[in-house]
């Protein structure tokens, strides 16, 4: 069995209903959060926002971006697709939080 990260896709819990420049989110069910938050890799993501919605999304760290696609919020509001800079990796003990920064032009 493969234990490669890379392969594995693994949950975020988001702050709000939609991201946006300060957004956090916090992913949970990584081996190693600590050494994760300091040299990240790629990683397919589920994100599960507060109001129940939620979408797959990727990360990547070259450099570090999280790619969303479209989704509809728990209110029934459409949400584009969209690339975001992650500006922040902060180890929290149990897992890693992201911390969103802007839209990205790529």
């Amino acid at each position: 069995m493969d234990q490669n990260d890379e392969t594995t896709t693994i949950l975020a819990t988001c702050s709000h209903t939609h991201l946006f420049p300060g957004a956090r989110c916090h992913l949970q069910g990584l081996p190693d959060p600590t050494t994760f938050a300091t040299s990240p890799h790629p990683l397919d993501l589920y994100l599960r926002f507060p109001d129940g919605a939620a979408t797959d999304a990727e990360l990547l760290t070259e450099p570090p971006t999280l790619s969303v696609p479209a989704y509809t919020t728990g209110a029934g509001t459409a949400i584009a697709a969209h690339t975001w800079t992650v500006r922040e990796f902060t180890g929290t003990g149990e897992g890693v939080e992201l911390t969103i920064g802007a839209k990205s032009s790529t």
